[in-house]
């Protein structure tokens, strides 16, 4: 069998038959902890993030990571220790930052249905701005704020109406997408903004859309919102930061290739210094860009079921574990964690799960050679797995490690079957 390439992955790689996370054997690690089982390469996400940080030398820059990717614990904790803010999206996502020893006014407060209680809870916090999404969100920012004595910082989320590209469900800056508030409408908003009382308008804020790849929407988003600046700033309101989200795509596949990330944004800051804006603070967002290919899913192959029209590789990891392929159609390679001796014929299957669903699939039409038993490496699954995993099917969440060098750390130990009905009661 031939193997396949490890697209964007060069932290994880094959010495003789073995698949190794940087100098720790993946099998040796599946045998002790079990699968399914997600590891983590810590230099892998110092890497990417390193590129962005070459990106923005000398620039006064914050560099965001967007947590909902994945936010587990020890990922934030590598992140905060790297100097990195966070992009939040609820109160439990503040907690967790908080538990991880992120600095609070790096926060950024992100989302378009934000809670009373967590207003509060943010401003108590002292984050260091909430990204408004809608002229609702203003007003009731606002009287929270006043009511607490304090003035809420603000960045509005403006909605350039940019094609990001990129699958529907993961599109942000279309217009017929939930998230923030039209281009036409930005400098009207900004100035009912800037007459209330408990609010302080400090940015602009832009996020069009995630896996792009693409050099084209992030330049026409920025022509529009540097339009948008000018006009806001010759409204009389200042703008202290000008954020202009995440999205940056990852390689699920040889047929994705996004540009590295501080090639991007050399792009990017050659237009913000032509139009005169070089030496404004600047914020983004990675997320999937910073942990995507820093993270495997390790499954074991439970049984084969040849069928008239497929073939099925049956493996322990299923929906709940590995949400992309059910939702997106997301592409994943697989591959195995170790070359079998046998030479047996490739065979086409598709690689689907054990929940009790039709959309439970992993991958479709791959050519494998695999025997019940043999373990297999679903590639780019550090972004948009754990944190979207879920207990259907009454199943526990896999085991989450991190490597580093020739150590692995477990950082989320599985998750008994018992656990997911804890926080329930019977009926007396």
């Amino acid at each position: 069998m031939t193997l396949p390439a490890l697209p964007g992955h060069p932290h994880f790689a094959y010495r003789g038959t073995a698949l190794f996370a940087e100098d720790v054997c993946v099998s040796e690690l599946a045998a002790e902890h079990g699968t399914p089982l997600f590891v983590y390469s810590k230099a892998a996400m110092l890497s990417a993030l390193a590129s962005y940080q070459r990106g923005f030398e000398g620039r006064n820059a914050q560099i965001c990571y967007a947590m909902k990717a994945n936010s587990s614990l020890a990922v934030l904790q590598v992140f905060a220790r790297a100097g990195c803010g966070f992009d939040i999206v609820s109160g439990g996502e503040l907690e967790r930052v908080q538990a991880a020893g992120g600095d609070m006014r790096q926060v950024i407060f992100s989302g378009v249905g934000k809670t009373r209680a967590e207003m509060r809870q943010a401003l108590a916090a002292g984050i260091g701005c909430f990204n408004v999404e809608s002229e609702a969100e203003l007003g009731v920012l606002s009287s929270v704020a006043l009511a607490m004595g304090l003035r809420a910082p603000v960045s509005i989320r403006v909605n350039p109406n940019v094609d990001p590209k990129t699958h529907p469900y993961i599109s942000t800056g279309l217009k017929g997408n939930k998230f923030g508030v039209a281009h036409e409408d930005a400098v009207r908003i900004y100035q009912h903004a800037a007459l209330l009382d408990g609010l302080n308008v400090i940015g602009i804020d832009c996020h069009i859309g995630s896996q792009i790849t693409d050099v084209t929407p992030y330049l026409d988003a920025m022509d529009r919102v540097l339009d948008l600046v000018a006009a806001i700033e010759a409204a009389g309101i200042f703008l202290a930061h000008i954020d202009f989200g995440g999205g940056l795509g990852i390689n699920y596949s040889s047929d994705d290739q996004p540009p590295q990330a501080d090639a991007l944004w050399q792009q990017l800051l050659g237009k913000l210094d032509a139009r005169g804006y070089g030496g404004k603070k600047l914020m983004i967002e990675p997320g999937r860009s910073l942990v995507g290919n820093a993270g495997i899913c390790v499954t074991e192959v439970l049984y084969l079921k040849p069928g008239e029209q497929k073939n099925f590789c049956i493996i322990d990891a299923a929906m709940n574990d590995l949400p992309r392929p059910a939702m997106y159609q997301a592409f994943h390679a697989i591959v195995p964690v170790e070359q079998a001796a046998r030479q047996a014929a490739d065979v086409l299957y598709d690689v689907v799960g054990p929940v009790c669903e039709s959309g439970d699939w992993i991958g479709r039409d791959r050519l494998l050679s695999v025997a019940a038993g043999d373990q297999l490496a679903v590639l780019s699954a550090g972004a948009y797995c754990m944190s979207m995993a879920s207990n259907y099917n009454t199943r526990g969440r896999g085991a989450e490690l991190l490597v580093d060098g020739d150590a692995a750390r477990l950082i989320r130990a599985r998750e008994p079957p018992a656990d997911t009905s804890r926080p329930e009661l019977l009926l007396p």
